[in-house]
C-alpha cells in the first residue's frame, strides 16, 4: 500500500509499505520508528493510505490517525520475521545517510556473528503502527470516466456512506 505522511508544516512524502494486518481497529504496518516516515508520524499523526489494482480498475483510499501498536504486537511480529530480516532491522538506521554500502554490510556481519541463530531482540526503535480510519473511499473505474465512488466517513454512531461524482 502507499503510505502518505506529512511534516508538521505540511510537507508531504509517500512510499510503499507492506500491510501486515487489518482488523476492526485499523490497518497495521511495521517500520523503523526513527525513519523518515516514523519521524513525520511523530510530528503529524494524520496519514493517508492508497491501495490500487490497475488490472481491476479499483482503488481504495483511507485517511486517519496513526498510533503505535502495543509492544507485545511488535514483539510477536518481529519474532515471526525471517532471521535475516530481524538482523537487518536491528542494525539499520533507516533513512539516515551512510558513507557506503560497505558500512551496512560490516554492521550486518557483526550482528550476524553476535546472533548466529538470527534471533536478536526487537530493537526499541522498530515496531508497528496502526492507522485508525476516519474516512475511506472505494473507487471503481467506469466507461466514459463514469466511475463509481463511494465514500464512508466515521461518525459517532457508525459510518456514513456518500456517493461521489466521478
Amino acid at each position: 500500500m502507499t503510505l502518505a505522511t506529512a511534516t508538521r508544516a505540511g510537507k508531504p512524502s509517500a512510499r510503499m509499505v507492506l500491510l501486515k494486518g487489518l482488523d476492526p481497529r485499523g490497518f497495521v504496518f511495521f517500520t523503523n520508528y526513527e525513519s523518515l516516515k516514523g519521524r513525520e508520524i511523530a510530528e503529524n499523526p494524520q496519514v493517508a493510505l492508497v491501495f490500487y489494482w490497475p488490472a481491476l480498475a479499483r482503488q481504495v483510499r483511507v485517511t486517519g490517525r496513526v498510533s503505535k501498536v502495543s509492544a507485545a504486537e511488535s514483539d510477536a511480529y518481529f519474532a515471526s520475521r525471517e532471521p535475516g530480516s530481524r538482523l537487518g532491522a536491528s542494525i539499520s538506521r533507516q533513512s539516515s545517510v551512510i558513507a557506503s554500502r560497505a558500512v551496512i554490510e560490516k554492521k550486518f556481519a557483526e550482528i550476524s556473528a553476535q546472533y548466529p541463530d538470527g534471533d536478536p531482540p526487537r530493537p526499541k526503535f522498530w515496531g508497528g503502527f496502526r492507522v485508525r480510519p476516519d474516512e475511506m473511499e472505494f473507487w471503481q473505474g467506469g466507461e466514459n470516466r463514469l466511475h463509481d465512488r463511494l465514500r464512508y466517513r466515521k461518525r459517532r454512531n457508525g459510518w456514513k456512506m456518500e456517493r461521489l461524482a466521478p
